[in-house]
């Protein structure tokens, strides 16, 4: 057998839903594109772009006028979006009040990015392969290390913060095993109702998601051998694209 590639939003595909990890993973069925996931990869390319320019010129009105360019090659790269995004003008604007949101949180003049996009890879084992892209990372003049992470949606409620700091987790896990630097902060950048959430990694909470993945990564092994994927119910089935083919809705 190949190496098992593995990202952590492919985990928590089969965490959620082992069939909905199949229908992805190892059908490669196609999906349409996602409105929300799309006006994410809009509002990541403007912020990742912006740390690009001098720290002067990290401004709203800059982000806002970087927009347009943006958005045309989103629409070059998924033409279909076209279609997708029937009122153009509110979509825009809802990208400017993202933006303007983000202003709110940070400013981005008072200090420099070290990495946007940067591609985290590691073995986590002779059969699995672990790799994902940070949306930003950066390191002091002290070195100490801050992984941030952007989100358009809302803040998860109390109770679920744990999960979502899952995938900064799994970048600060390969960040140290790489490096040897244990990262300082984990930072998520909720834009949909103006808020941070922040935590501080420990080694052990590092080493327990290590093997908490390979026991995900043994899961997955073991269900490719038996081709076994079972259905989980859940409220996320909703908004599930493969409902309509799905054992567990069709009857």
């Amino acid at each position: 057998m190949e190496q098992l590639r593995l990202s952590p939003s492919r985990m928590n595909d089969f965490t959620n839903c082992p069939q909905l990890y199949k229908y992805r993973a190892i059908d490669l069925l196609p999906e349409p594109p996602s409105i929300e996931a799309e006006r994410g990869k809009l509002i990541h390319s403007v912020l990742e772009d912006i740390f690009e320019l001098p720290a002067p010129d990290r401004t709203l009105t800059t982000a806002i006028d970087l927009l347009p360019p943006a958005w045309a090659e989103q629409i070059e790269k998924t033409p279909e979006l076209a279609s997708l995004v029937l009122d153009e003008k509110e979509w825009i604007d809802r990208a400017h009040s993202l933006l303007s949101n983000y202003f709110a949180l940070e400013n981005p003049t008072t200090f420099e990015s070290t990495y946007r996009e940067l591609h985290l890879e590691r073995d986590i084992s002779d059969e699995i392969y672990l790799h994902g892209y940070v949306d930003r990372l950066d390191v002091a003049p002290t070195g100490e290390v801050r992984i941030v992470d952007y989100k358009s949606g809302k803040s998860p409620k109390p109770g679920w913060e744990e999960k979502a700091f899952f995938q900064l987790r799994v970048y600060a896990l390969l960040y140290w095993k790489n490096h040897g630097v244990l990262p300082r902060m984990l930072k998520l950048i909720y834009l949909g109702d103006v808020k941070t959430i922040e935590s501080q990694p420990t080694e052990a909470q590092l080493l327990s998601t290590e093997k908490k993945l390979a026991d995900i990564g043994d899961e997955i092994l073991s269900a490719i051998e038996s081709n076994d994927f079972p259905t989980r119910k859940s409220k996320l089935c909703d908004w599930c694209f493969f409902k309509a083919i799905c054992p567990a809705h069709v009857k």
